[in-house]
Order: C-alpha cells, then structure tokens, then sequence
C-alpha cells in the first residue's frame, strides 16, 4: 500500500497488539497475576473515573500479550509496522516519554569521555543524558532571530566547523523542530556528520507530523538520520508518555544492543495502554494522516491570518525563514510574538488560562505556543482568536523594549557530569555568580535549560532568571523548589 510520501512493505490496516488485547478480553481470564486491581474489580473509584473498558486492559505481560522488554510476539509485530510507517529500519516502543529515548540514543552512541555535538537548546532530556553517559559535549550556539527573541537551530555551517574541530565527536544531535517550530537543513547535516563517521541523532519530539504530509519540513528518517526520538503522544495523538525510538538502515546491526541500552532505564512493567496507543495511533496516521494533518495546516494557516489582523501580535510562521538556521518551519506550530503589545508571552499564557480557560503549551518572555495536532477543531480556534482580541483591547500598552534575549550564551567550565557529581554548596542565587552550576535552571515548558551543570553562572544568566520569575515563568530544575538556591562546585 502507499500513502503521502512513501510506500509501505507491510499490511498497515493491521494493529496486532491492539487486535491481541481485544482477543484477552474476549477471554475472561481469572488473574492471579499484577496489576493488583484485577482488571478494575479491586478500585471501584478508579474504574468508575478511567472507566472499566481502560482497566480491564491495564494488564501485565503474559505469552499472548508479549513482552516489551524482549518481545518475540504481537509487540515486535507492532514495532515492525511501526518502523515500516515511519520508513526505519527498526523500531522500539518506550513507555517512558521521549525522554528515555533521548536518553538511549545518546548513552548508545557515547561512551564515558567521549564527544557528541548538540546544539546548547536542548531539552533538558539531552542534558541529563550527558550526565548519565558522561560523555562530553562540544555546543553548538543557536543563531537567535533578535526580532523574535527566539533560538534557531544550528546553521550547517556551524556544525561544519565544530566536527572540522572535533573531529573525534561520535555523534550530532539535532532538534527538528525546535519548540518554536524552526527546522534545519536537516539533510546537509546527515551528510556532514556521515561523511565524517558520526552518527546523526534527531530529537524529534514535536516532529511526528512531518512523516505524514508532503506540505510539511522533511523528517529525520528521510534526511538520513541514524535515530529518531519520535513523541507519537504530542502531535500524533496517542497517550502521554507514549514515543517511539526509529533506528535508520545504519544502526542494522546495532539493534539488540540499542535494545540493551533502552532496558537499563525502561521500566519491566510497561503498560499496555501506552502500548496499544502507539499501535491504534500508528494505524490511525498511516491510513488517515495525509488528510488530517492538512486539516491541522489549513486551522493553523488560519489562526495565523486572523490573529495577524488583531493587531500587536506576530503569528509568524514560513515568512521568518532564511535557508540558514531557520531552513523551513513547521505549519502545525502556532508561536505567536506579543512584545508589539507591550505584553510578554508569559503574561498572555496567564491571562488565557485564568479569564478565558484557554491551556496553550507555553509563553516566554516575548512568545506564546499553541501546538496544533490531530485533535484540534475550529470552534477552539475561534476561541482562541476572539480572546486573543479581547486581550489586545483589555491589556495592550505601547511595544515593550524592556526584553532580555531568550537565548543566554553558556560558559562552559565543566563537563555535566563532572559537575553533577562534584562537591557541592547551595547558596541564594545572588551569591552565586562566576560559580559553576551543579543543577540545571529552567522555564518549563519548554525545558531547555538557561543554566547547564558546569556552567559559569553569568550577569546574563542571573538576569535572565529574575526578569522571567517576576513575568511568572514556571522555573524547575533545582532542589529548591522556590528557585531561590543554586547548588555551585564547591571551591577549593
């Protein structure tokens, strides 16, 4: 069969695990095994709340359902459908968020000690990753788009000049898109990083979309990348938590070993709801994907339009593009500036939430995200748009200048795992500067760190973190849960 960019070697219409768990409950089969509520019998109040159709699949591993730690059965069915849909080599399902795949493409690539390219506005998925492999990362400063006050991705050139300097790296991550919905010249990467014997890692979290449309930036698969860390659940529409890790035809041989690594931190308890989303979803996007995610193009081309029309807001998108950092864009993503306003985009988030009861993913100090996916329709557009007037009517003031750069240059002294397992001291964070960062400190969302472990704690840094928690910035990443202490190297 064939659909939107590809063809497919394998019967796309089937969804074994899914086929498998329907089989099971036809069953009736008396447990005497985990999960302990026995199909919803044993917590009344939960099986009232999820309902009994979800608890009566919440099971646990058995012959006729496989084993995801070393499936032989309708699992390793799912997953080589789910490969051949997203055009790999092989596929593993993980149950523990795209972060646990981050996480395995990084600690299968490095060994302790070794390099790996990235650009420093990961998510902090990648930074932990550099602390649990201990391997040594070479950043790669974004370009920043000043208008916008955004990070970009890396330029081509860029990661040209740091493999030229380091050429013993093993690996390049990218983010395709980044949260912002910017993608590189994905394909130019893949060669650069080939042609020089590393392996190209892409964090495709907000990326599932781009493997079922034409009108949409090219996939890491199809740029030749050797992993993807897929979040199935964010733009896909499968259960949260739920993701997929895709191994390209280079990583043939390295697929039981990728598998070792994923088991060192997967749970052995993995949950077949997650499970049986990822099959469903996958069946879902192949048969109907082409067609969805136009629709989702076409909502977001119009929310654009008319939030344009308001007037101090910037719902930008293809225009911004340059063929350099910012090589294409992602249609489905809906960032919205709002310094013309005099409002950040912090501040915008609140105000949707609170007066208008509308979630969107996250604001910044000069931006706004609303993510646009498989589940969107327009009566929630129109809310949106009309409360986006209504704010510029109740709350817009002149332009804001009073803005720091969303992008804080790091000094790197340390590697994050030197840091992480140093001596260390808390201190206020206004004791701390020219210190070295044991934790991270963070916005979340979107989770990219604006302090790393073993970096120097910079002016810019220290400012930056006081002018987002006065805007009302979620910050996380430290053991102060106020994000008033740091922990710093301790000095000698």
């Amino acid at each position: 069969m064939s659909s939107g960019r590809r063809s497919y070697a394998l019967d796309q219409t089937r969804a074994p695990l899914y086929e498998a768990l329907v089989a099971f409950k036809r069953r009736r089969m008396v447990s005497f095994d985990v999960p302990g509520h026995k199909q919803g019998r044993g917590n009344e109040e939960l099986t009232a709340f999820l309902g009994k159709q979800c608890l009566s699949v919440d099971v646990n591993a058995m012959k006729m359902l496989d084993s995801l730690i070393h499936p032989t059965g309708v699992i390793d069915e799912a997953q080589k459908l789910a490969a051949d849909a997203f055009g790999a080599d092989s596929c593993f399902f993980m149950v523990n968020g795209t972060t646990s795949a981050v996480q395995a493409m990084v600690l299968s690539s490095c060994a302790p000690g070794e390099k790996i390219i990235m650009p420093r506005n990961v998510h902090r998925s990648a930074i932990n990753a550099l602390i649990l492999s201990r391997a040594i990362p070479v950043y790669v400063n974004p370009t920043v788009n000043h208008e916008l006050g955004i990070p970009l991705g890396m330029a081509v050139e860029d990661v040209a000049r740091a493999i030229r300097e380091h050429p013993d790296a093993k690996a390049v991550l990218v983010n395709n898109p980044t949260y912002y919905g910017v993608c590189t010249d994905l394909r130019s990467i893949a060669k650069l990083a080939h042609d020089a014997g590393m392996r190209l890692l892409v964090d495709e979290a907000h990326g599932t979309h781009f493997y079922f449309s034409d009108k949409l930036p090219i996939s890491g698969m199809e740029a030749g990348a050797d992993m993807c860390a897929v979040s199935l659940h964010k733009t896909g529409g499968s259960l949260t938590q739920s993701s997929l890790l895709l191994l390209g035809p280079r990583m043939h041989d390295e697929n039981g070993y990728v598998r070792q690594i994923i088991n060192l931190t997967q749970t052995t308890s993995a949950s077949y709801l997650l499970l049986s989303s990822l099959d469903i979803t996958r069946r879902n996007l192949l048969l109907r994907g082409e067609s969805i995610y136009q629709r989702v193009i076409d909502l977001a081309n119009y929310a654009r339009g008319e939030i344009n029309l308001i007037g101090g807001y910037d719902a930008f998108g293809e225009e911004k593009c340059d063929g350099g950092a910012f090589f294409a864009f992602d249609l489905c993503k809906l960032p919205v500036h709002t310094r013309p306003m005099g409002l950040s985009g912090i501040e915008v988030y609140d105000l949707l939430r609170d007066d208008y009861d509308i979630q969107i993913e996250f604001g910044d100090l000069h931006n706004f995200l609303a993510i646009m996916a498989v589940g969107d329709r327009p009566v929630g557009i129109e809310r949106l748009i009309a409360a986006l007037a209504d704010i510029r009517h109740l709350h817009g003031t002149e332009p804001a200048h009073d803005m720091v750069n969303e992008y804080i240059e790091p000094v790197v002294v340390m590697t994050p795992a030197e840091a992480f397992y140093a001596p260390a001291e808390s201190l206020p964070l206004g004791e701390c500067e020219g210190r070295v960062a044991v934790e991270s400190v963070m916005c979340y969302p979107p989770g990219i760190p604006i302090l790393a472990p073993g970096e120097r704690v910079t002016p810019e840094a220290l400012e930056y973190i006081r002018y987002a928690k006065e805007k009302g910035s979620q910050m996380t990443g430290t053991e102060d849960s106020a994000v008033e202490k740091l922990y710093v190297v301790l000095e000698q």
